[in-house]
């Protein structure tokens, strides 16, 4: 199924929605939805699930929007459905001041569950900028993502960009330390 009609952005509103993306098993499903369709049973073997849990999950998503039947075929008399995302990518909520997020609590479990033989790229490093850095270091790496999106061959095995530029919470500068 080409990708050419999918919007851009499916942007999560509802409590449903936000349900829906916060469970990892989902969220593991969703990404194996990034590239080409799949039905239940393609999608329980690349997640690696029963195919009744893989159904009940995609359900799930699918009420809330997330994903799409794109297209049903017969099968020895049953009706086989071909799943694939309602959008190119979604957009979370600001989970607001001291919320989880629950991109980067998904974006840690796939790193930990990535193979460690494998080639990673994995850095955290402490920058003091300008407001305007910081703004022109963002959309750099917005700009920088999206370019690499669109090199995607999806014959190619996954890899995940994960980034988060952020101002820490400020730490209580009292003597004795943390609050």
């Amino acid at each position: 199924m080409p990708t050419d009609d999918l919007p851009e952005t499916f942007h999560v509103t509802t409590d449903e929605q936000l349900r829906a993306v916060s469970n990892l098993t989902r969220h593991r499903i969703m990404a194996a939805l990034r590239f080409e369709p799949a039905t239940i049973t393609q999608i329980a073997e690349r997640v690696g699930l029963a195919k009744g849990s893989s159904s009940y999950h995609v359900r799930l998503l699918e009420r809330a929007g997330l994903v799409k039947v794109v297209r049903t075929r017969k099968v020895r008399g049953v009706t086989e459905r071909y799943y694939a995302m309602a959008a190119r990518s979604v957009m979370l909520p600001d989970p607001g001041e001291g919320g989880p997020d629950v991109l980067m609590r998904h974006a840690v479990a796939d790193l930990e569950a990535s193979s460690a033989d494998g080639e990673r790229h994995v850095r955290m490093a402490h920058l003091r900028l300008t407001d305007e850095q910081f703004a022109e270091l963002g959309a750099r790496l917005e700009a920088l993502a999206d370019e690499y999106r669109k090199l995607s061959d999806p014959s190619l095995p996954d890899a995940s960009l994960v980034f988060a530029l952020f101002h820490p919470a400020p730490r209580d500068q009292t003597p004795g330390g943390a609050k």
